[in-house]
């Protein structure tokens, strides 16, 4: 008996092994800024740091990344984005993310900037304060 695979956490009809894990293993990078987005929130999902901290510009990207073991990350919705196709440089992602910790829901709205560092998309930062709900 076999189990059936896992879908993915970013949200697109697809398992996780054809979708997000695909760019987490380094057999493909996201070709475009919302696939970078949704790919970084499947990292946080899985909680694949190495992922996280590879897709992050490095004039930003923190030495070391510990994520919350009480957190999880449960559903992406991408609100809206600006530029960051497949032929472009810069691009902006405005998503709002759900988690729950220690019992509790919540959420985080955020509109990020992304970029292309030798050619592969990475997460620059947000273009406003971070919001929690």
């Amino acid at each position: 008996m076999s189990s059936a695979p896992s879908p993915c956490p970013c949200g697109l009809p697809a398992t996780y092994a054809n979708c997000c894990g695909r760019f987490h293993s380094g057999a493909q990078q996201a070709p475009t800024a919302e696939l970078l987005m949704r790919s970084r929130f499947s990292a946080f999902a899985v909680r694949d740091t190495a992922y996280l901290l590879r897709s992050w510009h490095p004039d930003t990207r923190p030495d070391r990344l510990d994520l919350d073991p009480g957190q999880h990350w449960e559903k992406l919705d991408i609100l809206g984005t600006e530029h960051g196709g497949m032929f472009e440089t810069e691009g902006a992602v405005e998503f709002r993310a759900y988690y729950r910790e220690g019992g509790h829901a919540g959420s985080l709205h955020e509109h990020s900037h992304f970029s292309r560092v030798g050619g592969a998309w990475v997460y620059v930062g947000p273009l406003q304060p971070v919001s929690f709900d």
